[in-house]
């Protein structure tokens, strides 16, 4: 990917990352949906299609792309407008799918489970090459305590159509959790499976510092002594290799191609932080141009105010 300027620039969320097309399209979308035109859904749905469009195959952009547009757009109505208007279009289905599946995040229960379900089915059987319908499910599928069988059948579909989907990835490693349907080991042997077979530069290329840090948030959640001592994770053998493989190789300039290398960056340099790595930290920084992910950073507050925070203590190296 190409990455922004190493030059300091002041620190912003910006869920598009560095995808240019995706920010103009927030930003018009903000715009166009302000100006209460009655053709305010046919404007929005046009200017979403036309970038839904572009790059077709890449299927990690893509999902980049709709599941950004699906947190955007979770709390209107214009996703269901777009089905109506367009019920045979798999990524109007898509999104809006998604955007169920983000506001039961944010609630905590799927308003229509049936509805996602149907509308994931539609929009996988319109275009069969596309992950991204089975990625919308397998969330559903955890939302919804699905079987076991049911989860990795819906996994194994995703991995049929696109080997290496970040957000599958992401989904499994969620759901092999403690605090879901897994344990601690489960998670480990899927890391570890995972790292036999996987290039080091692919889309889902983060999982293993991923699982690292989750399981130090788990630590400090646990308050008491165990929070106190929690940094001592990071100088376990398995925390300390994870941060090594990646620390030096992922700043190179082109290694990272993928549309969320950005918020893996963004993984690497709290986590180089949380090890008191701050030298190896600060070129991480350089490299992310103050865009900032929420995630993880907003564990411990303001995501923007503790990046600052974290940006200046590994540029002082203190």
């Amino acid at each position: 990917m190409g990455f922004l300027s190493s030059r300091r620039r002041k620190s912003r969320l910006a869920p598009e990352l560095d995808d240019q097309r995706l920010g103009k399209l927030l930003k018009s979308l903000m715009a166009t949906t302000k100006t209460g035109m009655i053709a305010t859904t046919d404007l929005c749905v046009a200017q979403i299609s036309r970038v839904l469009d572009q790059d077709p195959g890449d299927w990690d952009r893509r999902a980049h792309r709709m599941g950004v547009l699906a947190d955007y757009l979770a709390e209107t109505h214009l996703p269901r407008s777009w089905v109506a208007r367009e019920p045979g279009n798999a990524d109007a289905l898509g999104l809006h799918a998604w955007t169920q599946v983000a506001r039961a995040r944010r609630r905590g229960s799927l308003e229509d489970a049936a509805e996602a379900v149907d509308m994931c089915l539609r929009a996988a059987e319109i275009a069969p090459d596309d992950p991204t319908p089975w990625v919308i499910l397998l969330e559903v599928a955890r939302l919804e305590g699905r079987e076991r069988s049911q989860v990795f059948g819906v996994w194994n579909e995703v991995l049929a159509r696109d080997r290496w989907n970040r957000e599958a990835y992401l989904s499994m490693l969620g759901y092999l959790s403690p605090e879901e349907a897994g344990s601690r080991v489960q998670v480990l042997e899927f890391v570890d499976s995972l790292g036999l077979r996987m290039p080091a530069n692919v889309p889902c290329a983060a999982m293993e510092l991923t699982a690292q840090v989750f399981q130090y948030h788990s630590l400090v959640e646990r308050g008491g002594l165990e929070a106190l001592m929690a940094r001592n994770h990071w100088s376990q053998t398995t925390a300390t290799q994870a941060l090594d493989r990646v620390a030096h190789t992922w700043v190179q300039p082109g290694f990272l191609r993928h549309a969320k290398a950005l918020a893996d960056l963004n993984i690497l340099a709290y986590a180089l932080m949380a090890a008191d790595r701050r030298r190896e930290a600060a070129a991480v920084f350089a490299a992310l141009g103050g865009v900032v992910t929420p995630w993880p950073w907003q564990t411990v507050g303001d995501p923007v105010t503790e990046f600052d925070q974290a940006q200046r203590r590994a540029a002082a190296g203190v």
